[in-house]
């Protein structure tokens, strides 16, 4: 049985929110797997944002795909600007680990993003992904553009049908427009490249998904 605070099962409202900070978070000056700058503008290339439980598994399921040309552990879909991670760790952030995807669209496709996304964890848990609890874990899709919006949104509806007809519950993947993203400490990024044998929580449902 899992047992957690109230507050880390349940988005806090914005009068509970942690205020946060203007300063942003410092940056290691370049990407460990790629070598380029995390905060590079990356002309001609297109983003994507997803939250599959712990950031370290799932940044590094993102930048070992072909087409990915930069990958960073941030916070998103919360009201505290700036948070650190022990804030989000609270609860009263109200923000979900995230992964911010750079992509070359000319070599692969958002939709092989979804795919990789869905099969890579349990998007029917909430808050929470295994033994993982809190609304810094639930699973989401944050998107850059009305086809990203489009195309995650009928990707969840036909992942949803696969689940269901496996015996799974319903998905509660939050799919919305991209809200700020923070970058998380600079610890945080790639890590495990830096500590290969870290702990890693994806695990998935083993439903495929059609996509992709």
């Amino acid at each position: 049985m899992f047992f957690a605070k109230p507050e880390k099962l349940t988005l806090p409202e914005a009068s509970r929110a942690l205020p946060g900070r203007d300063e942003k978070m410092p940056l290691p000056p370049r990407h460990r797997v790629f070598g380029s700058p995390l905060d590079d503008a990356f002309p001609g290339m297109e983003v994507a944002f997803f939250g599959l439980g712990c950031f370290w598994g799932a940044e590094r399921l993102f930048w070992r795909l072909p087409g990915v040309v930069s990958t960073a552990a941030g916070y998103q879909g919360g009201l505290t600007p700036n948070p650190t991670y022990e804030e989000v760790c609270s609860g009263l952030t109200g923000h979900t680990e995230i992964v911010r995807v750079v992509f070359d669209p000319t070599k692969t496709s958002y939709a092989k993003l979804l795919k990789a996304f869905w099969e890579a964890h349990d998007p029917t848990q909430g808050m929470r992904q295994g033994n993982d609890i809190g609304t810094q874990y639930r699973s989401a899709i944050y998107t850059t553009s009305a086809a990203q919006l489009e195309a995650a949104e009928a990707s969840r509806a036909d992942y949803e049908r696969g689940l269901k007809e496996a015996g799974y519950a319903a998905v509660t993947t939050e799919v919305l427009p991209s809200p700020p993203f923070y970058f998380a400490e600079p610890y945080h990024q790639q890590y495990l490249d830096a500590n290969p044998r870290g702990y890693c929580g994806l695990k998935g449902t083993g439903v495929s998904c059609a996509i992709g």
